[in-house]
């Protein structure tokens, strides 16, 4: 939206009115940062219809013609219907499992699992509804940001209308403190018509990130949502609607609606379990009607209802429900550090989080300017150049420069603190003030010492002004174009002395927009847990780069024209995306683009923010985080809202998501590994033994297992130092190894008990204590997986919490003593009980060495080798070729390293020569 110009303005001594310029001596050039807009061309038609005559504007008839043509000057709103959005959380993989799950229950009329089935689809569907659906929100909280009334020309007419009825031709007028109504070309007339050369302050940082308000003049653009500061002048509006600077941003928030990346993955769990489900289950039930053909086993609706009771096991109906559990505890932990939740699987996707998207002003910065080291002619003090500063501020201006040089001021001189008027300076009186005016530049005050009666002036301003007034000086001009070239805006300082009206230059004031005291930190704390941040402002570039190094980033900043730009390919795009530390002057497409193209890499993005500009990317990112003081825009497109100054709580926010995501993983995998080990052991034990167990026990494994589970949420975990990914291919091959090791223990148990215990494995014998020892296996064995699936390591490297280990062993220990007392099953005694409880628990630790066996051994080179897809081996060699470009490079800079100490070691033992020289002389 905004670049930057250097003009250079030649500085030269006068005296006498010639010039001391000479041949041998060239001057200092100073240069001087103006602000340019960028001109938005507009289409010839549309053009067209701007050519209004000012002091009459539009009439009635044209502009209800331009009404219909255009459309009302307000956002588009697209409501959805809210039963339908109920309906679309009935969807789902896991969803569709147990809605299939239900049908069967209602065919066999089996009503007691129907309810329940019932009833966990519908809380599920109800806390997805209420968590989400925040696009509407940010689409009403955009309007809030829009003017109500303006002053317009009509039939020759300045009356008030409603913004909404404005159209493009619309002569308005803009005066202090007004909300630009729309996107306007500025006319340099003032509200009565007449000529003005007078420009106006707009303050549009919500809308671009600019830090300080800009002057624009005749023909500049001012955006709708911006805000007068100063002046007053007319506009033609060019743009309405949809079609406005925030139009777009609401365009671009609309268009937003991908799955979650957390609904991605448990969508993927769900096929794979749908599919071994329906393929194991199919089988089971052709065999049975297959072979009880003919007799009551092998009716339909029996055999539908053996069939069901299986699904129902082995269907994870509670997955959904714990892992919104432990979000939830998650979330409400994150509240207590001040870090406020709107969606919930955020929890989750912020554990993932690799790129931090962060917005400069008012998040990493302040957003306020303050005073930093001055340059300071011979003779002066730092105290001396706020005192003058001072004495020639307008006292109670509503000027981020005057407010910044006054605050400075009345907080490091002693004789401003304790001060009983504060509109006096002990020791001084301002007898005369002449105020800034965009003609002189400068600020102008008359001031008498108390102590002994001296008058002089002083006057501060531009430091092209401020120089000529004193005659010029070069090394002035020169710590002016240093401050420059960092991005500092500088402000020169002169006063009379002795009886004449000579000025003499005191110093030049440097003032910036500072980090805030914990972002340096807070982002060196972020690149130790993996994760990278990157600053995007619409500030000037060089205002970027001093910014990044003074929180201790890389100065590697783009120009945000560098993402759109039609001569690079979409690849060479997003490799100089990934590698930049930041990016300058960037509009609300261009942070969405940043986000689009970091997310097209795989990459999971966070993206921070305040204003109405970051809206569309905080949407668009997969955690939208908005920062504490944001918009309403930008709080109704995140997910998650900051409620402390700053971004020191992101890190306790990446900490908590990583502890959740730690807890959800260990389930999951102990949830597929237990579902696959129960299919593949009933679908063989069915074939090849016929043999069954009761529908009320397998319901109770499932029930007393899921219950325990869901204290997870408050389980220890161990965090790590790297963004954590779900590894799905890993995932499911690490539960499928588990799977097979449990079905092999559990026909380890049951022909263990027939062939050397004598126990009967036939259903119809009178002796059921095969039922009452395999459930009590089924029970305990896989559950105690979970002890080993909570990390990638060894079980003992992070214990359980106590909660969690009370929870998990209490409900085994339940379930032995109803099988050795027999309360719903023959009973078995202690010595079957306890020894199955005391094998499960040993075969654990087993299965916990095959499982880190496992988790050493993998890798994505491995994956790649073993299931070489074309993107696995396209993925590889980039990493490959990447690799060695780092290693070359680290390779390098040790050798650049080793010259630079070399040097100094020469440097320093040639210093220690000389002073013994020196000595001995």
């Amino acid at each position: 939206m905004s670049e930057i110009t250097e003009e250079k303005i030649v500085i030269v001594e006068e005296a006498s009115g010639t010039s001391k310029e000479t041949k041998e001596h060239k001057p200092v050039e100073l240069i001087e940062q103006k602000h340019v807009e960028n001109v938005e061309k507009l289409p010839p038609e549309l053009e067209e219809l701007l050519q209004t005559e000012p002091t009459k504007g539009l009439s009635s008839e044209e502009v209800q013609n331009r009404l219909e043509r255009f459309g009302r000057n307000e956002l588009a709103e697209v409501k959805t219907n809210p039963f339908l959005k109920f309906l679309s959380y009935f969807t789902g993989a896991i969803a569709y499992l147990i809605e299939l799950a239900g049908i069967f229950a209602a065919v066999v009329q089996d009503w007691l699992d129907f309810g329940v089935i019932v009833g966990l689809l519908i809380v599920n569907a109800f806390i997805g509804f209420i968590e989400e659906a925040r696009a509407e929100n940010a689409l009403d909280a955009l309007k809030q940001t829009l003017a109500l009334k303006a002053k317009v020309w009509r039939d020759g007419q300045y009356v008030e209308v409603d913004t909404a009825e404005l159209v493009p031709g619309d002569i308005i007028g803009l005066r202090l403190g007004d909300i630009v109504p729309a996107d306007a070309r500025l006319l340099g007339l003032s509200t009565t018509g007449n000529e003005t050369d007078a420009n106006l302050s707009i303050d549009q940082s919500a809308l671009t990130g600019e830090s300080l308000p800009v002057d624009k003049g005749k023909g500049a653009t001012v955006y709708s949502s911006s805000i007068v500061k100063q002046g007053q002048m007319l506009a033609v509006v060019t743009k309405t609607g949809g079609d406005t600077f925030v139009g777009r941003a609401a365009n671009l928030i609309s268009i937003t609606v991908e799955q979650g990346h957390f609904q991605k993955i448990v969508n993927a769990i769900g096929n794979f379990l749908i599919l071994i489900t329906v393929v194991l289950v199919g089988i089971i039930f052709i065999y049975q009607m297959v072979h009880f053909h003919g007799s009551k086993n092998g009716e339909f609706l029996v055999v539908v209802g053996k069939c069901l009771v299986l699904t129902i096991a082995a269907i994870p109906v509670g997955l959904p429900t714990v892992l919104s559990v432990t979000m939830a505890v998650g979330a409400k932990q994150l509240a207590a550090k001040k870090v406020i939740v709107k969606r919930l699987t955020a929890v989750e996707e912020m554990a993932s989080v690799s790129v931090l998207c962060s917005d400069k002003t008012g998040t990493l910065t302040l957003n306020e300017l303050t005073f930093d080291e001055p340059y300071l002619c011979p003779g002066y003090s730092k105290e001396d150049i706020l005192l003058y500063s001072y004495l020639s501020a307008e006292p109670g201006a509503n000027d981020p420069i005057e407010s910044a040089v006054r605050t400075a001021a009345e907080e490091s001189l002693d004789i401003l603190k304790n001060r009983q008027n504060k509109h006096e300076v002990p020791g001084y009186k301002v007898t005369a003030f002449v105020p800034f005016n965009p003609t002189t530049k400068m600020t102008n005050a008359t001031v008498v010492s108390l102590d002994n009666n001296e008058v002089f002036k002083v006057a501060k301003g531009a430091p092209p002004v401020i120089i000529k007034l004193v005659g010029g000086d070069e090394d002035a001009v020169r710590a002016v174009n240093s401050l420059a070239a960092r991005g500092l805006r500088a402000l020169g300082v002169a006063r009379t002395t002795g009886d004449n009206d000579n000025y003499e230059l005191v110093g030049m004031i440097s003032l910036l927009d500072p980090p805030r005291p914990d972002s340096g930190e807070t982002i060196r704390r972020c690149h130790t847990y993996g994760v990278d941040v990157k600053m995007i402002t619409g500030d000037q570039l060089i205002i970027a780069k001093e910014v990044a190094h003074r929180l201790g980033m890389n100065r590697v900043i783009l120009d945000a024209n560098y993402l759109v730009d039609p001569d690079k390919s979409e690849e060479e795009v997003t490799q100089h995306c990934e590698r930049a530390d930041g990016f300058a002057h960037v509009i609300p497409e261009h942070k969405y683009r940043v986000v689009e193209l970091l997310q097209k890499r795989g990459l999971l993005v966070g993206m921070t923010g305040d204003g109405v500009n970051d809206a569309p990317a905080l949407k668009k990112a997969n955690v939208g985080i908005a920062v504490h003081g944001c918009t309403d825009a930008a709080r109704s497109a995140a997910d998650i809202v900051l409620l402390a100054p700053g971004l020191s709580t992101i890190v306790d926010g990446i900490m908590t998501s990583r502890a959740i995501f730690q807890r959800m993983r260990s389930y999951s995998l102990y949830r597929i590994t237990s579902t696959v080990h129960f299919l593949m052991f009933f679908f063989c034990i069915i074939l090849a033994e016929n043999w069954e167990m009761r529908t009320i026990l397998l319901i109770l494994i499932t029930l007393l297992n899921d219950a325990a589970t869901l204290v997870i949420s408050v389980d220890n975990t161990k965090i790590s130092q790297r963004p954590d990914k779900w590894r799905l291919g890993q995932l499911i091959t690490l539960s499928i190894v588990l799977g097979i090791f449990l079905t092999a223990a559990s026909f380890a148990h049951f022909y263990v008990a027939y062939y050397v215990f004598g126990i009967p494995k036939s259903n119809d014998s009178d002796d059921k204590r095969m039922e009452t020892i395999m459930y009590l296996h089924i029970s305990s064995c896989p559950h105690f997986v979970i002890f080993s699936t909570r990390l990638s390591g060894f079980f003992w490297e992070n214990l359980p919490s106590p909660t969690f280990f009370i929870a998990v062993m209490g409900t085994q220990i339940f379930a032995m003593f109803i099988s050795i007392y027999g309360l719903l099953t023959p009973a078995i005694g202690w010595a079957w009980g306890v020894s199955i409880i005391g094998v499960s628990l040993a075969y654990f630790v087993v299965l916990d060495c095959i499982k880190v066996l496992i988790f050493r051994f993998w890798s994505f080179e491995f994956t790649a080798r073993v299931w070489p897809t074309p993107q696995r081996k396209q993925k590889l060699r980039n990493r490959i070729e990447r690799k060695a470009f780092e290693e070359k490079i680290s390779h390098n800079i040790k050798k650049v390293r080793k010259v630079v100490l070399l040097s100094k070691v020469i440097s320093a033992f040639r210093s220690a020569a000389n002073k013994t020289k020196t000595i001995k002389a």
